[in-house]
């Protein structure tokens, strides 16, 4: 029986993905490719984008080719059919012939592809960095963002937003050259021009650049780098000039920025200076869902929240822990809880123990026990009143250091003897009253959650 043409694409995907080994990078660039015609030995490829083309290309044509051949055979030819927008005509290119096909070189922007604005988690922390990029990727160079200099720590997400501009410029202008390069790649790029006698065709290379991302600045700071800076700053200054757009990360802001020339400190302060700080509560929890999204595992919100609260410095952390998490579930046959979540993460940040107050008891016993402070602080013998009371007493000799005075002073302005009444009460209302003893058990809990 003859297989259809969609049929053998589906089993050239399936040779791609198992040599690819790469799962991003499949659904990326292949998985959304369609055969949409294969007429007299033509097969025609719907792709998405011009950038996914332009990988395909550059990066996957061997792959491609020889998967096509084994599946269609050796007199394949191959035509893309990419639709740009919907507004936009088709655009067609013919890409694989049978004779030997010499391809000449592709420029390498050294991006990321998988760092997009689409998998950037957008926070406080970093909403003003954002939409200062946002508008850099729409408008390159021809903005009042230019250059676009961003600072922070390490792993708060500075290269994936650098690269996100860069990566979305390129699918919107395929004809732009887009470069990213750490600091640390420039260097070594200069000093080999240097002893090669190559310097002014590494000059004229990055003359030719319309994006020009460099990571890590601070790098180029050093005073046996100042033939490195100066020479950054010509580029910089004909890219500029130019109307090119520069983009540069930096682990502190340009003012603390020791040992750089002062000219090309001046240029850093031209456009736009954002800090991304480090992730919130809110952030980090959804960092946290989208990496467990990503790698299909399914974690309950209490683990999610327990990593929330003490993963607090960056992103990587993050990234390492859920990685982590789902190698020890996998090594020991054991599900995901706190107690497995406490082990790793002592492995890769530090778990600071909160101080519990008195005021954190009131409020712990005030929220199970349904009463109010003016309550608590008031003369009243009703029993739920009592209770509570007596039970934010007893927490609190039992969780902090303060002394039965001072708590007889936070809870209503009473004395040593009331307190250790109230604490000898509450033992003995554990041991007889179930009631009790589940709203105490309750108060405790939500203590220790909120630790």
């Amino acid at each position: 029986m003859q297989l259809s043409y969609q049929t053998q694409w589906e089993q050239c995907l399936g040779i791609i993905r198992d040599n690819l080994q790469n799962e991003e990078a499949y659904e990326a660039f292949f998985a959304q490719n369609k055969a949409i015609s294969y007429v007299d030995n033509k097969l025609t490829l719907e792709i998405p984008s011009h950038f996914v083309y332009e990988r395909l290309e550059s990066q996957y044509f061997d792959l491609l080719k020889k998967s096509l051949q084994k599946v269609f055979g050796t007199r394949l030819r191959l035509d893309y059919q990419i639709r740009l927008t919907q507004n936009e005509p088709v655009v067609q290119t013919e890409a694989l012939q049978r004779a030997e096909i010499k391809k000449e070189p592709e420029f390498d922007s050294r991006l990321n592809p998988l760092c997009t604005f689409k998998t950037f988690c957008a926070g406080k922390s970093n909403e003003l960095a954002l939409s200062a990029a946002l508008t850099v990727a729409q408008k390159p160079g021809n903005n009042a963002f230019n250059p676009f200099f961003i600072f922070g720590a390490s792993g708060v997400g500075k290269t994936h937003l650098a690269q996100a501009i860069g990566t979305y410029i390129q699918e919107q202008n395929p004809e732009k050259r887009v470069l990213y390069v750490p600091s640390h790649l420039f260097k070594i790029q200069y000093t080999d021009a240097v002893r090669n006698n190559q310097l002014n065709n590494f000059i004229n290379f990055y003359r030719t650049i319309d994006v020009l991302i460099v990571d890590d600045i601070q790098e180029f700071a050093g005073k046996n780098l100042i033939a490195t800076q100066n020479t950054f700053f010509h580029i910089f200054n004909y890219l500029h000039e130019a109307g090119k757009q520069l983009i540069m990360t930096c682990d502190r802001p340009p003012v603390e920025l020791e040992e750089l020339v002062p000219r090309l400190l001046t240029r850093f302060k031209w456009g736009f200076i954002g800090e991304i700080e480090h992730p919130d509560y809110e952030l980090r929890r959804e960092i946290l869902r989208k990496k467990c999204e990503k790698e299909g595992l399914k974690i309950n919100e209490d683990v999610v929240d327990f990593i929330a609260r003490n993963a607090t410095d960056n992103v990587r952390d993050l990234e390492g822990i859920v990685n982590s998490l789902l190698a020890h579930s996998i090594a020991f046959s054991r599900p995901i809880d706190v107690d497995l979540a406490a082990r790793v993460m002592r492995m890769i940040v530090k778990i600071e123990q909160r101080v519990i107050t008195c005021e954190a008891i009131l409020q712990s016993v005030i929220g199970v026990y349904g009463v109010d402070m003016k309550s608590i602080n008031s003369k009243s013998r009703k029993r739920e009143i009592v209770w509570a009371r007596q039970a934010a007493m007893s927490l609190c000799k039992k969780y902090t250091t303060q002394s039965v005075s001072r708590i007889g002073q936070i809870v209503g302005g009473r004395d040593h003897a009331t307190v250790l009444h109230a604490i000898k009460n509450v033992e003995d209302l554990l041991q007889s009253d179930v009631e009790f003893r589940e709203k105490f058990n309750a108060a405790e809990t939500a203590l220790q959650q909120n630790r």
